[in-house]
């Protein structure tokens, strides 16, 4: 595995004195017809408590609804896409950020104010390349089995997945494994391909809330069997 201090040390130095500086941390935000969430991501995201320099970059994938212009609203860099897959929007989201830490967010999940601090300080603390956090499943109670299995099976992994809703990666290390892959289930794909490079962990002191809408409308059993079919491709390709 890679010594991540050197390495990200080593990348930091590559840069040259007449590049304009870096934010610390962009927060990508795919987004397809999600006017009915994405304000109150957003608004997570806008109540920030941090004296970390960030943006937010919405990568719009050719939403009919009110998306574009809630992202307007709160000032996002608009990202356009066309529709494709959601590993092609959060890579989008990826070249066009500026920041040193990439934060992938999805445009139905709510950030608690200190989650850029926590997850910064996190990474930083430990070494780590990437991290995702604890998370709140909102919805049917049947949600709550999703929930406990990510705070507590995903982190014991050898290698940790890292739900695509909720994701803290480095730039070179993001750069370095080539991004999301274009398959199913893209974040355990390019969780584990992360993981057999950088150091990944989870912070246990930041929190997140992410929507249980597939549960609601499919139920356990049902939203469990989509990601083992996902899961399925994902190992066939």
């Amino acid at each position: 595995m890679i010594d991540v201090s050197s390495e990200l040390a080593a990348d930091n130095t590559d840069s040259t004195a007449d590049e304009p500086p870096a934010v610390a941390v962009s927060i990508i935000v795919p987004a397809r017809n999600e006017a009915e969430f994405i304000r109150g991501t957003l608004s997570s995201l806008a109540a920030l408590d941090t004296a970390l320099e960030f943006e937010i970059i919405v990568v719009d994938g050719n939403s009919d609804d009110g998306t574009r212009a809630i992202a307007r609203e709160y000032g996002s860099t608009i990202v356009e896409e066309a529709g494709g897959s959601i590993a092609t929007a959060r890579n989008m989201g990826a070249k066009r950020a500026s920041g040193e830490w990439l934060a992938f967010i999805d445009a139905d999940t709510r950030v608690r104010a200190d989650y850029l601090t926590e997850m910064c300080g996190f990474v930083e603390a430990n070494g780590l390349a990437a991290a995702s956090s604890r998370c709140r499943i909102t919805g049917p109670w049947r949600a709550k089995v999703m929930e406990a299995t990510i705070n507590h099976v995903f982190p014991r992994l050898e290698r940790p997945v890292l739900p695509g809703f909720n994701c803290f990666v480095h730039r070179r290390a993001f750069e370095d494994v080539g991004g999301f892959p274009d398959v199913p289930n893209e974040d355990t794909a390019f969780s584990r391909r992360l993981a057999r490079r950088y150091p990944t962990a989870y912070a246990p002191d930041a929190l997140v809330a992410s929507s249980g809408r597939r549960i609601a409308e499919s139920g356990l059993t049902g939203t469990l069997w989509h990601y083992v079919r996902l899961d399925a491709q994902r190992l066939r390709s």
